[in-house]
């Protein structure tokens, strides 16, 4: 009775609904009938009924048939297409999806899966497609993608691995983007889309076969960012490619693609109306960028696409657009993001972004206008995050950047008139306000400003405030601490902790004024020792933290703050087991694990907006540190010390070296630089020798022509006149440097002339020479004049040497000339060899011209022979003129040892004088009449006087 009875099927056999059996006929008709026309209409049919309820069953009995069909009927396309059609139709959700969208009865199972599994289990299936994807039948073709889109939907990494095998399989796809309907090829770009998701290997094939170029040359046809939803499709595509994926990303950079990016971000001035497709593909192209300059891609890859964006003013690009008005909210605050990330940890982007403008009146820092973005709680959330994030990537190893920030805090550059409002002064502004997510961002946003920046840690020490009227000003630092202890927010508190804890770490002067503070460290036991609640929990991890760093980063300059008297206050007061579980409060909490993720602050409210990313990795690096400096005793931090002494001289000692390396390699840049010039003008020099030497060999080789044309004894009469017209020329010539040399002669013979009246002067210059040293006083004046004298002598020798010089240069030239009259001659002399009167005439002119030639020679020797007389006579006054200054100085030094005994006498005279007033009013005071004289008398008669006085007082 409880065994449950099967149903017994009636004779024979259930009934079946008429569908059914209709399908069965049709898939009958499919396998079993010979003439084509019957089997399109049979498969046309199973088409129609595999779009309504009938999907199931057309699948479970039809797909077999279905196949078979698309493996014999090739050559008709209009039964493949059908074929492709219901296949499409069964395996695909595309329709049970638009069903539920309509409220009608859900299917349980995944039908379309299923049906994809029994189709790709068999491989040849997946062949067969990509072979008629291929064809070009518009009714082959489109099906055709259309299923191998399905099939990747549904089981897309098997259907990715068949094609990936598959001989050429990849590249057969990449075809459809060719194809000029563009119904196929944009259902191409999505199949595309599919086949790349989460396949390094197949996006590298993809991106090989020219897909970059393909697509960005579809986005441009489509209108950029004002195209539909093909250009939509396109950047995902494009994301597909790039995302996590270093090779495409460098192959995209290599191949200059970003500098095409650019043309997108172009906005006029009226930015209303955008529509909601423009909305979607400008978010998706500033995702693409992030995506070639996110923060996980490794930094050289990084690096270079943030330079090739600024010079291809694509950065610019951006900022324009951070700066428009009209732009809707949800693009400002991507731009925001992506402007971040193309300056994040590059210098030259980092400083054009400070540069930047806004355009108001008067102009503001872009800067400044989005702080005061981030510290105003009536802009959105996820806008004042990526602010944040902005600042943080503009101070991401920017020394440059974070000085500037601080100095616009510090008292000597604080604006008096208030007209203008400073970075540093929003920051101020939003540390202290009501809101707490104000207070949290400006904390952060000052941390990153001294982040890994020990120098600006001390400068900031230097900030005081003004919190009321007639109170005096407290600094930046015990502010910070005042609101700690106030008891404010969670928010507020955690943020001050976390700049706190940034400002003190490997600053010790921060520390030992942070201790100088009475209130402070009492404060931050009391915080630690008490029990409170889970949301106190995490203030309670980082005032360990806090604590931990004064004992760690502590110099002992204050004796009651040394790291052994903060230990043994922790034992007492807390306890080192206590002290170290509350510091472990804050790395098991679940927001620092989010934070830790990623460099981007992204929360899903602003209650959970607690931890930086930054502060993340403070919190690793020192959590094991300070742990151990608890525990640790007194002799082993002095070894510590002496460690850390030794370590900080090693890393002098290894930044001297460095200096020394940088300035060698810079010489040995400067040396290659030198040697490749020289290599370049050797190069030069070579090259202008094998040209002149190809070109004496052009004028040999005409040379020779001319000689054989000249050797004819047709030519004979021209060749005469030729070499009588020569000869002219070189009679004129010689005419010539006839007259040349007279003139010389001429100059020589007033040359000699000033050499003698400059050999009188001498003479009469040693005479008078002879004479200074007889009379002293006189000599002083006669050394003047000799003086002038000789450094007039000395410009006319120099004069005489220079016109020596030229005159030596101008006889070198014209022995050239002769020498080059001498090969014209000898070149002549096979011309006149010819018979004749005219070779007669020839001979004669050629004796009378080596006459000449002789004659000249003789005369250029006799100008050389004087020319060298000149010289030594030039050398021997030279030498005369060495003489005279020698005598001149030792003559000034006897001067200068007179003029000193002159005025040493004339001291001992003065306090002679004096003695001799002082005995003379002594002598009056005692009644001793004394004469009086003259003041002003000869030098005997006062030294007279002196020894009559010296002779009274005795």
């Amino acid at each position: 009775s409880g065994e449950r009875r099967e149903r017994v099927p009636p004779p024979g056999g259930w009934p079946r609904c008429p569908v059914c059996s209709q399908i069965q006929k049709l898939c009958d008709r499919v396998a079993s009938s010979t003439l084509l026309d019957d089997r399109r209409d049979a498969v046309r049919a199973l088409k129609s009924l595999s779009k309504a309820s009938y999907r199931l069953e057309v699948g479970i009995q039809a797909m077999e048939h279905l196949i078979h069909v698309l493996q014999t009927d090739r050559s008709d396309s209009e039964i493949i297409g059908y074929a492709l059609d219901t296949l499409y139709n069964v395996i695909s959700n595309d329709l049970e999806e638009e069903e539920q969208e309509e409220n009608l009865p859900k299917q349980v199972d995944d039908l379309g899966s299923q049906f994809t599994e029994i189709f790709i289990k068999q491989q040849e299936n997946v062949t067969l497609l990509l072979t008629l994807v291929e064809e070009f039948d518009f009714h082959v073709r489109w099906p055709g993608v259309k299923l191998l889109t399905s099939l990747l939907k549904q089981q897309g990494p098997q259907v990715q691995q068949i094609i990936l095998v598959s001989p050429m399989g990849v590249s057969r796809l990449m075809d459809l983007l060719a194809d000029s309907r563009e119904v196929i090829r944009n259902d191409g770009v999505l199949l595309l889309q599919q086949l790349t998701k989460s396949n390094a290997a197949i996006q590298k094939i993809v991106a090989f076969e020219n897909a970059f170029e393909r697509l960005l040359d579809i986005i441009t046809e489509e209108g950029n960012s004002d195209g539909g939803i093909v250009v939509e499709d396109c950047l995902l595509l494009l994301q597909n490619l790039l995302k996590n994926n270093n090779s495409n990303q460098n192959f995209f950079k290599e191949g200059s693609y970003i500098q095409r990016m650019k043309p997108w971000f172009e906005v006029g001035d009226d930015n209303c109306g955008w529509s909601a497709q423009k909305v979607t593909n400008l978010h998706l192209m500033l995702q693409l960028v992030r995506v070639l300059v996110s923060p996980t891609n490794p930094p050289g890859a990084t690096s270079s696409c943030q330079k090739a964006m600024f010079h291809c003013g694509l950065l610019q690009q951006l900022c324009t657009i951070l700066m428009a008005t009209g732009v809707p909210a949800d693009i400002l605050t991507e731009t925001i993001n992506t402007v971040s990330e193309v300056i994040r940890g590059c210098q030259m982007n980092q400083d054009y972004f400070a540069s930047v403008n806004a355009p108001s009146n008067p102009p503001r820092p872009a800067i400044v206008v989005l702080l005061m973005s981030m510290v105003n709680e009536r802009q959105p959330f996820v806008l004042r995050c990526a602010v944040l994030y902005c600042f943080q990537c503009f101070l991401y190893k920017n020394q440059k950047g974070q000085g500037e920030i601080v100095s616009t805090l510090l008292p000597s550059t604080i604006d008096a008139t208030g007209n203008s409002v400073s970075a540093g002064q929003l920051l101020c502004g939003g540390l202290f306000s009501t809101d707490s997510l104000s207070n949290w961002c400006a904390a952060v946003a000052l941390a990153h400003a001294l982040q890994e920046n020990a120098t600006l840690k001390e400068q900031l020490l230097r900030v005081q405030l003004a919190t009321s009227i007639g109170n005096p000003p407290v600094s930046l630092l015990q502010q910070c601490t005042n609101i700690l202890s106030q008891g404010s927010k969670v928010q507020t508190r955690v943020g001050l902790l976390m700049l706190l804890c940034t400002w003190l770490s490997n600053c010790s002067i921060a520390v030992t004024h942070f201790l100088h503070n009475p209130a402070n460290v009492p404060f931050l036991t009391g915080q630690i020792a008490e029990n409170l609640g889970e949301e106190e929990q995490l203030v309670q991890g980082l005032c360990a933290l806090l604590l931990g760093i004064s004992i760690y980063y502590n110099d002992n300059s204050l004796e009651n703050y040394r790291k052994e008297k903060l230990k043994q206050l922790i034992e007492k007061r807390i306890g080192r087991e206590n002290f170290i579980e509350k510091l472990g409060f804050i790395s098991k909490h679940e927001l620092y694990s989010r934070a830790a993720q990623k460099p981007q602050p992204s929360f899903s409210s602003p209650d959970h907006m607690m931890f930086d990313h930054e502060f993340t990795k403070l919190v690793k690096e020192l959590e094991g540190v300070i742990s151990k400096a608890i525990y640790k005793s007194s002799e082993e931090d002095k070894k510590e010390e002496e460690v850390k002494k030794t370590l900080e001289q090693h890393d002098n000692i290894v930044t001297h070296y460095k200096k020394v390396i940088r300035e060698q390699d810079q010489e040995l840049e400067e040396l290659k630089q030198r040697v490749n010039t020289l290599t370049s003008q050797n190069e030069q020099l070579q090259a202008t020798v094998t040209q002149q030497v190809s070109q004496i060999q052009q004028h040999k080789d005409q040379y020779n022509l001319l000689k054989v044309q000249l050797g004819k004894d047709t030519q004979h009469h021209n060749s005469h006149s030729d070499t009588f017209q020569m000869n002219g020329i070189q009679v004129e010539e010689v005419s010539k440097l006839k007259e040349e040399l007279e003139e010389w002669k001429n100059k020589h013979e007033l040359l000699q002339g000033q050499l003698r009246d400059k050999d009188s002067v001498i003479e009469k210059l040693k005479s008078s020479q002879l004479e200074m040293g007889t009379a002293e006083p006189s000599s002083q004046t006669n050394k003047s004049g000799g003086l002038e004298h000789n450094n007039e002598l000395q410009k006319e020798l120099e004069m005489l040497r220079t016109q020596v010089q030229l005159q030596s240069a101008e006889i070198s030239k014209l022995q050239l000339e002769n020498q080059k009259l001498q090969v014209m001659n000898t070149s002549a002399d096979p011309v006149l060899g010819d018979g004749g009167a005219a070779a007669a005439n020839g001979s004669d002119l050629e004796g009378r011209l080596q006459q000449e030639i002789k004659e000249l020679k003789s005369e250029v020797k006799a100008l050389s022979e004087e020319k060298e007389s000149l010289k030594q006579h030039l050398d021997s006054s030279s030498s005369t003129v060495a003489i005279l200054q020698d005598e001149k100085s030792k003559l000034q030094q006897e001067v200068a040892e007179s003029k000193k005994e002159q005025d040493d006498l004339l001291v001992l005279l003065a306090d002679q004088d004096q003695k001799l007033s002082a005995l003379k009013i002594k002598l009056k005071d005692l009644g001793v009449p004394v004469e009086d004289e003259d003041d002003i008398e000869s030098g005997d008669q006062g030294d007279e006087d002196e020894d009559g006085d010296e002779e009274e007082q005795d």
